[in-house]
């Protein structure tokens, strides 16, 4: 999975494979990758390391491609200041 192709590896046609649910009332946002819960992100820089250990090193250059990651709920980047 290197994301440089036409959308194959991020699953296909459909939905992300990665989401990036709405705050949590100050505490963060959880991130799922492939429906499994990857931890609670308070700032890209988690959501980039939860990327880099399920295996995608490029991680950051993934976070606005809406073929890798959806954003649900609030704006992206927005991590809840609390």
């Amino acid at each position: 999975m290197n994301g440089d192709g036409d959308g194959a590896e991020a699953g296909g046609e459909g939905a992300a494979p990665i989401v990036v649910h709405r705050p949590a009332g100050g505490r963060g946002r959880r991130v799922s990758i492939r429906d499994r819960v990857a931890g609670l992100a308070h700032s890209d820089a988690d959501v980039v390391e939860f990327l880099r250990r399920a295996g995608l090193p490029d991680a950051e250059a993934l976070l606005d491609d809406p073929r890798w990651v959806r954003w649900q709920g609030g704006r992206p980047h927005d991590y809840g200041a609390g």
